[in-house]
């Protein structure tokens, strides 16, 4: 298929940037999205301009890498999927595909596609942890009994790979699904609980110090999430902010 890109080109952070336009051809139905921008990115190298920059490692959607808002979607047109796991026949020949990073205040463009996503990591430092000691002294997991409802619901928690696909969709750039997963997944065991106040505390006053928004509740956040992060986590993580706030 032939296709026609609109991608935001950006120097660096203190660039002014704009979308170009760029033509690929022959492009199989069965490339990934990121094999297409490859294909992009070899064009342009051959003829002397600079490549997209875009991030992506894994390439199996696990990392979250490579977050891309494609023709007004986080992810793209496809759902329960990452970017580096769409693939070109969610498109036809002659398509026009839009290209764009997250627009968030929070997650500033670094170069073209790529943005800076360390708001999430010091979100995660301010209370993303547990202090059970871990140095040879590990208690047996089977000696704290835990029910299979709440590991469930802790393991769908801990499924959220911090791709910022939740802000990138939210009017306001909320970023309450990634902290609420975040914290629902300790606090759903009975590891989590020690510093289960303190946490919860940190966590959302670090999400505010960032410049994240609130929550929107049209749930589009639930919906564009690659892994399918529930609503509920956020409510979990408003009742956690609610018991800290009592204590």
């Amino acid at each position: 298929m032939d296709l026609t890109l609109k991608i935001w080109r950006q120097k660096d952070s203190n660039a002014k940037g704009q979308m170009v336009d760029y033509k690929v051809t022959e492009i199989s139905e069965h490339m990934s999205f990121l094999e297409m921008m490859d294909v992009l990115n070899e064009q342009l190298v051959n003829s002397g301009e600079e490549p997209v920059a875009f991030d992506h490692d894994c390439r199996e959607g696990i990392c979250g890498m490579c977050s891309l808002y494609i023709n007004g979607e986080a992810h793209g047109p496809d759902r329960g999927v990452t970017t580096c796991q769409l693939h070109m026949r969610m498109f036809k020949d002659g398509d026009t595909i839009t290209i764009e990073p997250w627009r968030a205040a929070a997650f500033p463009v670094i170069k073209d596609l790529v943005v800076d996503r360390m708001s999430f990591e010091r979100i995660q430092h301010a209370g993303g942890y547990i202090s059970v000691n871990t140095s040879g002294n590990t208690q047996d997991a089977n000696s704290l009994p835990i029910s299979k409802h709440a590991a469930d619901e802790a393991m769908d928690a801990a499924t959220c790979i911090g791709c910022g696909a939740c802000v990138a969709t939210c009017k306001n750039s909320s970023a309450m699904l990634f902290v609420g997963a975040k914290v629902s997944q300790y606090a759903l065991l009975p590891q989590g609980q020690v510093e289960a106040a303190d946490r919860v505390k940190n966590m959302v006053a670090q999400m505010d110090l960032e410049g994240f928004g609130n929550c929107t509740n049209t749930g589009a956040c639930e919906v564009e999430c690659p892994k399918g992060i529930s609503l509920d986590n956020i409510a979990r993580m408003n009742r956690e902010l609610m018991k800290a706030a009592l204590k």
